[in-house]
């Protein structure tokens, strides 16, 4: 699995664990204080924008997750 890929498969992990908490993409933004087109983009499996580990961590805060599972690619 290549880095493209990986990005691809934590934006979905991302989209999947707010969904099941029940959030919509503005919800997760303002509970990390960015704008709901990040999440947007951050989410999208097209999408080639990077996110930096703070907000990722920030991601795995609100949504109760463990940074981990955003990793865990299975390999």
């Amino acid at each position: 699995m290549n880095n493209h890929e990986k990005l691809k498969e934590i934006g979905l992990k991302i989209a999947y664990y707010r969904k099941k908490k029940g959030l919509r993409q503005q919800d997760l933004a303002e509970l990390i204080f960015v704008s709901k087109d990040r999440v947007s983009k951050i989410e999208s499996p097209n999408s080639k924008a990077f996110t930096s580990v703070l907000t990722l961590l920030a991601i795995a805060d609100a949504l109760e997750i463990d940074v981990r599972q955003l990793f865990d690619f299975g390999e």
